[in-house]
């Protein structure tokens, strides 16, 4: 991170936590990712610039805090996880038809928008941010308009998921109440943090090594599950670092709208929230058939469909206490399929 303005690092940093305790504060759902996010891009796209500093936080830094969210998963494996996965084949299975479905109904959206058919293609891949802004790029078509859409899938679908849980509970997505539930009985010891920090570290390079889909989470999850089934680790990182992590990854978000075009923004504003729209209603529809056929928590099924990053639908499953191992498995494999898909479609597109 040579060259990095460590004072437009820090005010950054700041607004991500005057953003996130607020919203916490509020008790709005996911407060410290989402007011963190909406703080620092709101201001981004203003071209707010504190004591005359770009508002900036790097990629690095934000892959450094991810394993966070994989450690924690991985806490909730146990042997009764482990049973219930051999029933999870019919809503996996599910996916398979889901995925196209989804990408279909954007690509749709897109080109009634004027998108042309590369655009369209590559802005409606329900996953895999940066594959199909680089997969786009390759067949010619406009990197900052990808770049635009796919950010916007993501945070529309980050906003509009705990705030749909909210509607039909009444309760707020809390900020780490599942992560603390998870390892609530198990002290953090000093064998704990450094095997902790080891299992994001390796994990992560591991991951990476190994091409794991989101490596950055899974290679995590994997060690962190195996170190819970060996019972050499018994408790998983504390709720405040959690919370951290998510202002990092909301502010992460957020500066991504640096300097960005106002006319694009807005064009392809309106086009990613129906897209956005039609995509969770898709996924309602699906969880709904889940839920009938297997008897899945109609919750659960939702939050594994919603086609948002696979770090904040975690996220949001820990919030919730769900079975995250369950909810982690399908957005997985959506990316995996998302992008696959839209290698095998590609060839379909024009030159």
């Amino acid at each position: 991170m040579r060259g990095l303005d460590l004072r437009g690092l820090a005010l950054t940093l700041v607004l991500g936590a005057i953003g996130g305790v607020a919203a916490h504060a509020a008790h709005l759902p996911l407060g410290y990712l989402l007011g963190s996010m909406v703080l620092v891009g709101t201001l981004a796209a203003l071209d707010f610039r504190p004591l005359g500093k770009t508002l900036v936080l790097p990629a690095r830094l934000r892959f450094s805090f991810v394993p966070v969210i994989g450690v924690t998963i991985g806490g909730a494996f146990t042997p009764e996880v482990a049973r219930a996965a051999l029933g999870w084949g019919p809503s996996l299975a599910a996916l398979f038809v889901f995925v196209p479905m989804a990408h279909a109904l954007g690509y749709m959206v897109y080109r009634r928008g004027g998108f042309d058919p590369n655009e369209a293609f590559y802005s409606s891949v329900p996953g895999g941010l940066i594959e199909s802004v680089q997969m786009g790029e390759e067949a010619g078509a406009d990197v900052r308009l990808l770049i635009v859409t796919q950010t916007l899938r993501l945070i529309l679908t980050i906003i509009a998921v705990p705030m749909i849980f909210l509607t039909l509970t009444g309760h707020a997505v809390g900020s780490a109440a599942g992560a603390t539930m998870i390892g609530a009985s198990a002290p953090v010891t000093g064998q704990d943090i450094v095997l902790m920090v080891a299992a994001g570290a390796i994990g992560a390079q591991a991951g990476k090594r190994l091409c794991l889909p989101g490596y950055i989470i899974t290679g995590p999850l994997l060690c962190s599950a195996v170190l819970h089934a060996t019972g050499l680790m018994q408790s998983i990182p504390p709720a405040w670092l959690v919370s951290v992590t998510q202002v990092i990854l909301g502010a992460g978000l957020g500066v991504r709208f640096v300097g960005m075009d106002h006319k694009l923004l807005a064009r392809c504003g309106k086009l990613a929230l129906l897209n956005g729209a039609l995509a969770l209603s898709l996924a309602f529809a699906f969880a709904g058939v889940i839920h009938w056929t297997t008897s899945a928590p109609i919750a659960a099924a939702f939050l594994a469909f919603a086609p948002g990053g696979l770090a904040e639908m975690s996220l949001i499953a820990l919030s919730l206490n769900m079975s995250v191992i369950y909810v982690t498995a399908h957005h997985v494999l959506r990316i995996v399929l998302a992008v696959s898909f839209a290698k095998m479609g590609k060839r379909l597109t024009p030159r």
